[in-house]
């Protein structure tokens, strides 16, 4: 069967802001998802306008139609067989990947689907994940005889080793019951349970101060770029910090109230 291409004027990735939530839509449902460069061009233009923007606190990442994401184009890789082309294209991969762990805004990846190669590797650099029971994970380059390289990046540093090097070389799926075991997503809940699941989380992070969850994410990731004694100086500079902000302040201040009472 012969699937029609999106209309021309169609965008590739649907945004929406409200009440301090960005919504990104991956929208290549016929094609499921698979991220072209233009695709690419808007995630990263898009998570660029969300980094300087103070008034969105959290960015939920979903896909439109039947899948999550499936991957790279390989269409379009094939069309362009380079060297040059190849490591520019998951060049840019790999800085949308790392935009989303720079973002001060935690992102949240919404899966309802099949979620494969590069596009579980979205769902692995995304600093939360919530699945429906339906959805399905798997690395499969290998399979055709090119190794996930790229996602084994953000699938090593989310997943058990042993079980992530077993996806990566062996391509199988996996449901998402075995996901969460393995760490790639933190909830899985039924279909028609996931937008409330997802809410939740998001109701959760927008109830706490902005100052801590952004401070938060920031000394997360980078105590992990060092040694154990290191992590720990780092640290402790960050949470003074914290501690001196107004938000930590109150909210100490509160809590202290409360237990006089």
């Amino acid at each position: 069967m012969t699937v029609a291409p999106l209309p021309p004027d169609e965008p590739v990735l649907l945004s929406r802001v409200e009440q301090g939530v960005a919504t990104l839509t991956l929208n290549r449902p016929r094609q499921y998802n698979v991220l072209s460069e233009a695709l690419l061009s808007a995630l990263q233009n898009a998570f660029d306008d969300i980094a300087g923007d103070r008034n969105i606190r959290v960015v939920v990442l979903a896909g439109a139609g039947a899948a999550f994401c499936a991957g790279h184009d390989l269409k379009e890789m094939r069309a362009n067989p380079s060297r040059d082309y190849y490591e520019g294209l998951f060049g840019r991969c790999s800085r949308v990947m790392m935009r989303m762990v720079q973002l001060p805004q935690p992102v949240i990846a919404r899966v309802h689907g099949l979620a494969t190669a590069a596009g579980c590797q979205l769902v692995a650099a995304c600093d939360l994940a919530i699945a429906a029971d339906m959805a399905r994970f798997a690395v499969s380059g290998i399979n055709l005889g090119l190794f996930c390289s790229t996602p084994a990046v953000a699938l090593t540093r989310n997943v058990l080793r042993k079980r992530a090097f077993e996806m990566l070389i062996t391509g199988d799926f996996v449901d998402a019951k075995t996901a969460m075991e393995y760490g790639l997503v933190n909830r899985v809940v039924p279909l028609d349970a996931l937008d409330r699941s997802v809410d939740d989380l998001v109701k959760s992070i927008l109830d706490k101060s902005p100052v801590a969850v952004e401070m938060g994410k920031r000394v997360f990731y980078k105590q992990f770029a060092h040694d154990l004694e290191m992590a720990y100086e780092y640290a402790t500079h960050v949470m003074a910090d914290n501690m001196m902000a107004d938000d930590a302040m109150k909210g100490v201040d509160d809590f202290l109230e409360k237990r006089k009472q």
